[in-house]
């Protein structure tokens, strides 16, 4: 009887384990909707993005002229630092549970700059981020 309960508990805990899989920070998540990634580490640039958040997000970065550079799975309270960005002016796009956002600021990023962003929701402040379509978020 004791074995049964045991091999019942490992079970339990695989299956629950399997189905409620989420990402780590730094997972790329939509890899098979993006291009490559776009990295020239000769710059040695640095961007460190932290999610403020109760949930999970994906952050997307765009170069000036809307191209693709990087995107990477940022779990809720934590961060993550993209490196050897390429030396443009780029914005930050945001996939959350259930919408898309962009950030109005965009920043410059030169030879070995280190910026940082944080991406935190306060309703009073909602007018730094517009809402977009999933077509946008990922357009290539």
């Amino acid at each position: 009887m004791k074995k049964l309960i045991l091999r019942f508990i490992f079970l339990f805990i695989l299956c629950v384990n399997s189905y409620a899989q989420r990402g780590n920070t730094g997972d790329k998540t939509f890899s098979d909707r993006f291009p490559e990634d776009v990295v020239q580490e000769y710059t040695k640039t640095r961007l460190r993005v932290f999610n403020e958040t109760d949930h999970d997000i994906i952050v997307l970065v765009r170069g000036q002229n809307d191209e693709y550079l990087r995107h990477v799975y940022i779990r809720s309270n934590d961060f993550w630092t993209i490196r050897d960005l390429p030396i443009t002016r780029f914005y930050v796009q945001f996939k959350n549970r259930e919408f898309y956002f962009e950030d109005f600021g965009r920043t410059v990023m030169n030879f070995a700059d280190k910026h940082s962003f944080y991406f935190y929701y306060n309703p009073q402040k909602e007018h730094q981020y517009k809402r977009i379509t999933e077509e946008e978020f990922f357009r290539s």
